[in-house]
């Protein structure tokens, strides 16, 4: 997909990524750009700094209607939507111990989310025979989050959704991303690292964390290419191969990476 005269719409859109995607977005030639955000706050401020081809939403993803709304008053607006970013997402720094609350708004942010902005976008965009999907998922959803199984469990859901989304639309015309950064500069991390989740301390260890604007160029190549799997860290394609043909390997050297972070901290 090429962004010139392009209508996107990105939820988590205030910062991180989602907001790098949107100032790319626009930089790339965009028509619109819907900065969608839990902020809406934040939100606004983002449209502001981004100018008039900007428009910001206060918008829960966990909550259907708002979505379809969200999607109605959009193609109401600019008459249709040619690339939804699903990008909000969440992370919990717990394991079996976490509460069934913190489980419940995984589930709902990393993974019904995206089930909500498909049932609302795709009948337009399949009527219409064109569209793109971005899912935002996560190298969890393709290795594994140390330290947080929520997140992993829900991102690992959110790579197989997007999947059968690739598979089952293509041929009508929909394209299908699913967006797979490890380890981003964004409040996410820094959050993680101040709380002293070991998933973050882990992705610090590794030393290859990307800004949002880098994150975003891997996007704007990968949306190019029509690309399923984008992986602005290309090394996740040999941890993911790894992964798969070794298993019992792999999962030595994590917690033999694990046990290295957790004898630092005594």
């Amino acid at each position: 997909m090429n962004l010139t005269d392009r209508v996107a719409v990105i939820t988590g859109g205030a910062g991180g990524i989602g907001s790098a995607l949107a100032r790319r977005f626009v930089a790339e030639g965009a028509a619109a750009v819907v900065v969608a955000d839990l902020d809406a706050a934040a939100a606004h401020a983002v449209a502001a700094e981004i100018g008039p081809t900007a428009h910001a939403v206060g918008l829960d993803v966990t909550d259907e209607e708002q979505v379809r709304a969200l999607v109605e008053e959009t193609e109401r607006r600019y008459g249709r939507i040619d690339l939804f970013c699903a990008n909000a997402g969440v992370a919990t720094g717990g394991g079996v111990e976490a509460p069934d609350a913190d489980w419940d708004r995984a589930w709902r942010v990393n993974v019904l989310a995206h089930l909500y902005a498909a049932r609302a976008v795709l009948p337009a965009m399949l009527k219409r025979g064109s569209g793109h999907l971005l899912l935002t998922c996560s190298a969890a959803g393709l290795l594994t989050a140390v330290g947080d199984a929520p997140y992993t469990a829900t991102k690992h859901a959110a790579v197989g959704f997007a999947d059968w989304l690739a598979v089952t639309y293509r041929d009508a015309g929909i394209r299908v991303s699913a967006l797979c950064p490890q380890g981003v500069d964004t409040p996410m991390l820094a959050d993680g690292l101040a709380n002293g989740h070991l998933g973050a301390r882990v992705i610090a260890a590794s030393g290859a964390v990307l800004t949002p604007d880098q994150v975003a160029d891997a996007t704007i190549a990968g949306l190019a290419e029509e690309r399923f799997l984008i992986l602005p860290h290309p090394e996740v394609a040999a941890y993911a191969r790894r992964r798969a043909e070794d298993p019992d390997g792999w999962q030595a050297g994590l917690r033999k990476l694990v046990r290295r972070l957790r004898a630092e901290r005594q």
